[in-house]
């Protein structure tokens, strides 16, 4: 489905692909943001380089839309490797797996995006291939089947997910460089709004980068989708993006100054006046939005809870005293602050 219901929703969408490949950056220098990530990863390639080792296997944890897969491309370059791409709902079967494995090269990267959907038994699969490089193949059936260990040139496997709490132990333990990335500053998405303007020839304020970016919610994907959304409404103007023409284009499309939209205010706005501020199940949430509590706690809550205009407890959810501001409402008095 090539559908952005919401233009502040982090997933991407197939008709993105081309627009992200030309702004996605090309080595770790030009990567904005993430200081102490970059800094660990350029220790551990520049030391794999030196052995003329593969680099360890990575896993990435974080939201979408901020920079999973564009690390990936990057350790891809920085190692001078092969990338090769799959997703965790495409591993269906071990063949699945096995026809990837077997035409990789030394040193290749390979990227499961979403590595926590994958099927278990490709799951348990991948643990002998992660430790030995050696793939389990089963031949035969019955009594008569034979175990044959099929061995895998070594690479590196880079693993991607929004939800690292659902990957098992026995996998996660088997990374050797686990790393989270973190919502952007301000400064940083200012910087991300300018390069993505320079490299599409869109001419910007400094001023309206930075109502763009601080709108963006922390995240680069936003921060491009916005900005084209923005030159669409300047070039109907036939005018360079400024401050007015991207205030004016924000409103319209329902995004606020703190970077919160429609279906934002909407969970906030029941949480006040349906529950008084919580606490509340994730379960009566999703039911009062007609929404599921999965996508509530991948897609809202994460930025929700990242700004602070709700608390995660073990009672439910909670408004924060910035939750209330945001509406321009004095929290109650018998709100339960000791659950923050």
């Amino acid at each position: 489905m090539d559908k952005v219901e919401r233009i502040v929703e982090p997933i991407k969408t197939y008709s993105e692909d081309i627009i992200e490949n030309s702004l996605r950056p090309q080595s770790l220098n030009d990567f904005i943001g993430q200081e102490k990530l970059k800094n660990n990863l350029k220790v551990f390639i520049k030391a794999a380089k030196n052995r003329q080792e593969a680099l360890d296997h990575c896993l990435f944890y974080a939201p979408p839309g901020l920079g999973k897969t564009t690390l990936s491309h990057i350790i891809a370059k920085e190692m001078n490797s092969n990338l090769r791409i799959t997703s965790g709902p495409v591993l269906e079967r071990v063949g699945d797996l096995a026809a990837i494995l077997t035409n990789l090269s030394k040193g290749d990267i390979f990227f499961i995006d979403e590595i926590h959907r994958v099927n278990h038994l490709v799951e348990e699969s991948l643990y002998p291939v992660m430790e030995d490089f050696e793939l389990d193949i089963i031949i035969g059936q019955g009594p008569s089947a034979k175990t044959i260990k099929l061995p895998i040139p070594r690479f590196t496997l880079i693993g991607a997910t929004t939800r690292a709490g659902l990957l098992s132990n026995s996998l996660r333990d088997r990374f050797g460089i686990i790393e989270h990335l973190d919502f952007y500053g301000i400064k940083d998405l200012i910087h991300i709004v300018k390069r993505s303007a320079f490299i599409l020839n869109i001419a910007i304020d400094h001023t309206a980068s930075e109502e763009i970016a601080r709108r963006s919610r922390g995240t680069p994907r936003i921060v491009n989708r916005l900005l084209k959304r923005v030159r669409d409404f300047a070039e109907v103007k036939n005018c360079k993006i400024t401050l007015g023409i991207a205030k004016e284009a924000l409103n319209a499309l329902e995004i606020d100054d703190d970077g919160l939209d429609k279906m934002d205010r909407l969970i906030l706005n029941i949480l006040i006046n349906k529950f008084n501020g919580g606490p509340v199940g994730i379960d009566t949430i999703a039911v009062a939005i007609s929404e599921e509590p999965d996508t509530i706690t991948d897609l809202y809550e994460p930025y929700l809870i990242q700004s602070g205009f709700i608390a995660r407890t073990s009672r439910g959810r909670v408004v924060t005293e910035s939750g209330y501001k945001h509406f321009g409402i004095e929290m109650p008095k018998n709100s339960p602050k000791e659950l923050f």
